[in-house]
């Protein structure tokens, strides 16, 4: 079959795409920027599309469609008009998907079984109805919490487990959820593939247990051989529980906004027929802990939701990032001979940042993490998603990769903290022959004079630190 696979470059969509490409369809991967793709070469049967559906769509847009599947959701964006960009979207995907041969749309939303539900929640139910709209089957799948490497919910648990050995908390902790894990997600939206009895319907889908918050948490320590106390609160008004997310753990505070805004309200799917429909064995709780750490500690993480674009800054597109300006730029380019093959060097680089650090004065590395996660930027807990692969689009502490050519010897990285202007870092090599030279270029590009006063300001510790790298990623070559 022909399958449009929307958000394909999301933490779902790149876990259902190797699954559909497996049971032989072809499937048109729907993405906002194709730079991101990566899987296009390899795959014959990838078709990719690149579009916004915050746009309308081209007249030459796909046509030849039997199944799409609607992952698209802006709550990382925006805490007051995400609900207005999910409705313009979901409208814009319907208008499209309307003009073609499409005999089922599958939605992947939350459980909305409550009378009072959050804004995501009630955005999630408003894009059903919408999509609903129209003479094409529909079919919603509605999770709570997913557990598994690279999810948010696992990331958030992860960070609080880890670095928090007693908790004071709100007492939302004590909301009930029924957590499932992403591989039975994945399940689920592939068996409701022109399934006759999932034409139409609303479906919830959940693991085998229903948990508070805080039995989540105590569980998910009690796995990793850790014992934490936790305490709730009666009183802890949603801005201090969004602050609590946000320092720390390595979630956005419009997203921490959000979650805290959604986890007040109980999320217990009703899936007595779906169990029946599609007879899959589902995970409890605990294993699908276990199985993420171990994908984590194989780096063999498919997906993470800080990869998603949507994580990102307030842009839409890295594809005006790609070409760094000179003009008006301060610029630190560095250079190093190297006197045999690069390809060690190049390993060094693709390891940079996450938990190898950034090779030198890595604890002025923290203090602008720091800093950054203050002034509410993304600070450095994002990490990476695998420790010696990067692709483009990929959050690397508070930066996003932008060109990750190995083969061409070039790392091109865009800032994403908090910043009076622009900036980017980038690592390359020249030379066909030894000696090799080695690039190091940082640009900053200054929005007016409070960005000139910036660069100024940390020039010595610039100068400290860029000095340090490019001889530190040279020497242990």
């Amino acid at each position: 079959m022909n399958i449009l696979l929307t958000g394909a470059n999301g933490y779902i969509g790149k876990r259902l795409l190797p699954v559909l490409l497996k049971k032989g369809h072809h499937v048109i991967c729907c993405v906002r920027d194709r730079q991101r793709f990566t899987l296009e070469p390899t795959y014959p049967s990838i078709e990719v599309w690149e579009h916004d559906f915050l746009r309308p769509h081209p007249e030459d847009a796909p046509q030849h469609i039997d199944a799409a599947y609607y992952l698209i959701h802006s709550m990382s964006m925006s805490i007051s008009d995400f609900h207005d960009r999910e409705a313009a979207a979901a409208k814009n995907f319907l208008d499209y998907i309307r003009h073609t041969q499409a005999k089922q749309i599958i939605y992947l939303s939350g459980i909305t079984n409550q009378p009072h539900l959050s804004r995501h929640l009630a955005s999630r139910r408003n894009v059903e109805n919408i999509l609903a709209g129209s003479s094409i089957p529909l079919t919603t799948l509605k999770a709570g919490i997913i557990i598994g490497s690279g999810s948010s919910s696992f990331e958030i648990m992860r960070d609080l487990v880890e670095k928090l050995p007693v908790m004071i908390t709100p007492r939302w902790l004590n909301t009930k959820s029924q957590p499932i894990a992403i591989v039975n997600v994945i399940e689920y939206l592939i068996s409701v593939l022109m399934l006759d009895q999932a034409m139409n319907r609303s479906l919830d889908i959940g693991g085998p247990e229903v948990l508070s918050y805080k039995q989540m948490l105590l569980r998910f320590a009690k796995v990793r051989h850790l014992k934490r106390i936790i305490w709730t609160l009666p009183v802890m008004t949603p801005r201090l529980s969004s602050y609590w997310l946000y320092f720390v753990t390595s979630v956005s505070y419009k997203l921490a906004v959000n979650l805290v805004d959604s986890m007040k309200v109980e999320v217990i799917a009703d899936d007595s027929y779906i169990r029946q429909m599609c007879p899959i064995s589902l995970m409890g709780f605990d294993e699908a802990v276990r199985m993420s750490f171990r994908k984590l500690e194989s780096d063999n993480v498919g997906s993470s939701w800080k990869d998603a674009l949507i994580s990102s800054m307030e842009q839409s597109s890295l594809s005006a990032s790609f070409h760094v300006p000179t003009r008006g730029c301060f610029i630190d380019h560095r250079r190093h001979l190297l006197k045999r093959a690069p390809t060690d060097v190049l390993d060094k680089i693709w390891a940079i940042g996450g938990k190898q650090g950034w090779y030198f004065a890595n604890f002025l590395w923290k203090i602008r993490g720091y800093v950054d996660k203050a002034m509410g930027g993304t600070g450095l807990r994002r990490g990476r998603t695998h420790q010696k692969e990067l692709h483009p689009g990929d959050a690397l502490d508070f930066w996003r990769v932008l060109i990750a050519d190995k083969k061409n010897r070039r790392l091109l990285l865009y800032a994403e903290m908090k910043l009076p202007g622009e900036a980017w870092l980038e690592f390359k090599m020249t030379g066909d022959a030894p000696p090799f030279i080695l690039h190091q270029i940082a640009t900053f590009r200054p929005s007016g004079v409070s960005g000139r006063l910036y660069w100024y300001a940390l020039w010595p510790f610039h100068q400290f630190i860029f000095r340090g790298m490019i001889q530190k990623l040279a020497s242990e070559a």
